[in-house]
């Protein structure tokens, strides 16, 4: 590693994970930033529905500010942006287009933006629907960060204009996500705020089973569900904060992962889900979408499943030592490959290549060759079915 950085951060939130999935992988790269020896700034915009719900008001590894608008923001951070060597604004930041364009103004640092959202934000701007970035701006970036990878890159940078896009995708912090060693007493559970582009697929993965073994017991937690009728062994949790999210996945044989339906299309964009349940040591049925054989390898590191029938077999024939095969192999793949120290390092190597006197458009494929993997050369467009 170079010299210590300075970094600042304008994200959703740090402090609540409620209804959203940015805090914890916020929580857990800046802690590992931090762990390397950067200075971390955190700027989070204080919002009624994330201050009544903050399960971290002082996360470590960063100095945390919370702002009321963008004069404050303007008026009290000017200089802490000025003088970072890299701003990094997240997607879903309240009034994204008005913040990034002082980002863009007030910088003299690399500036860049971290799409958590990248399918979502693709979708809207194909269809030209309002947003929190402004596709006037992208260019202006020195790079785009996202949490998919793929085609995604491609489509952002030949369809609009972004000079370099790079996958940084989601991780988890190995020491708050770990085994608890407590024996399960669900079957299956599943974490994740409502969206009516999943609930289709949850009634089919979850409740088919559910009612197929009406005397086992399953969970789902998450805020932000509307009235439905709940199979009569299905657990409602409304929201679990990260400190018990250990124990909420060791609660259950198996972990449900959903995937919105804008990533499906995409591909490549795992779920912080994933990675927190595998670390925790428990076994994963997912459903499917192009590219995740790239982050765990199907029937030995994950279970994979199209339809209710298909989760009903895995419920009926893993035994045990078969779900703990599973579960410890994911478990390896993740500690060796998608920690939050992991994705510190690899943004040091991303900043310090931008920085580079030759920095610019010609070096962007080589920037991606040298330092990322999975990387797939179709450039299919994103309007195809």
């Amino acid at each position: 590693m170079s010299e210590p950085l300075r970094l600042a951060f304008l994200g959703l939130s740090i402090t609540s994970s409620w209804g959203n999935g940015h805090a914890t992988t916020y929580r857990a790269l800046v802690r590992a930033l931090a762990e390397r020896g950067h200075d971390v700034a955190f700027l989070e915009r204080d919002v009624p529905w994330y201050r009544d719900n903050r399960d971290d008001p002082s996360p470590s590894g960063c100095r945390l500010s919370l702002y009321d608008s963008l004069s404050d923001l303007a008026q009290r951070f000017h200089q802490t942006v000025r003088e970072a060597d890299a701003v990094v604004v997240g997607s879903y930041v309240p009034d994204g287009p008005e913040v990034l364009r002082w980002v863009l103004d007030t910088a003299r640092g690399l500036k860049l933006f971290y799409d958590i959202d990248t399918p979502v934000t693709l979708g809207k701007l194909e269809r030209c629907e309002a947003t929190y970035v402004a596709p006037e701006l992208l260019p202006e970036l020195d790079a785009y960060l996202s949490f998919t990878g793929g085609r995604a890159l491609r489509i952002l940078e030949q369809r609009f204009g972004v000079r370099c896009a790079l996958p940084l995708y989601c991780s988890v912090d190995e020491v708050a996500y770990r085994p608890l060693g407590a024996p399960p007493f669900r079957e299956l559970g599943y974490l994740g705020t409502y969206s009516v582009d999943r609930q289709p697929v949850l009634e089919r993965l979850l409740f088919e089973p559910a009612r197929r073994f009406a005397n086992r017991r399953f969970v789902v937690a998450g805020s932000c569900y509307p009235p439905i009728e709940w199979p009569s062994n299905v657990e409602r949790v409304e929201h679990v904060p990260p400190r018990e999210h250990p124990a909420f996945y060791g609660s259950s044989r198996f972990t449900l992962n959903i995937t919105r339906r804008d990533m499906v299309r995409l591909g490549y964009s795992p779920s912080v889900r994933l990675f927190e349940a595998a670390a925790c040591g428990v076994p994963i049925i997912s459903d499917v979408w192009p590219g995740i054989e790239t982050f765990f390898t199907p029937g030995d590191e994950i279970l994979l499943a199209r339809n209710g029938g298909e989760v009903t077999d895995y419920l009926s024939f893993s035994g045990d030592a078969e779900r703990r095969r599973i579960a410890e192999r994911a478990r390896e793949r993740v500690l060796s490959e998608h920690t939050a120290r992991h994705r510190a390092r690899l943004l040091e190597r991303y900043l310090e290549s931008l920085a580079a006197p030759s920095r610019g458009t010609p070096r962007r494929s080589a920037l991606r060759d040298d330092l990322c993997e999975g990387y797939p050369s179709d450039v299919a467009s994103f309007s195809e079915g």
